[in-house]
């Protein structure tokens, strides 16, 4: 989603290949997120359309999550970088 707006299969594939298999997203999970991410206004519906019969809505990123988005990142970075300096004292850390 923060690479263009995207639907909620979309969003589990894409989470499943990008963590290579580590993170599998249950779909009430996904969407009880996308809601709670919505009502936060993180991100916002972008258009529906039927898929076989089924409504497919494609969400993207507001400007807001893009922010929240960006300081988390940064967040576990740091978090990770203070951890492996714990665990390799005296080891430069990119």
């Amino acid at each position: 989603m923060a690479g263009g707006s995207q639907h909620g299969y979309g969003i589990i594939t894409d989470v499943a290949q990008i963590s290579r298999g580590r993170v599998q997203l249950m779909a009430g999970t996904l969407y009880a997120a996308l809601d709670r991410l919505t009502a936060e206004g993180l991100i916002e519906p972008d258009r529906e359309e039927i898929v076989d019969s089924r409504l497919r809505r494609y969400y993207r990123i507001t400007r807001d999550g893009a922010e929240r988005l960006a300081e988390e990142a940064g967040r576990l970075r740091a978090n990770a970088h203070a951890g492996l300096t714990r665990l390799r004292p005296g080891v430069a850390i990119s």
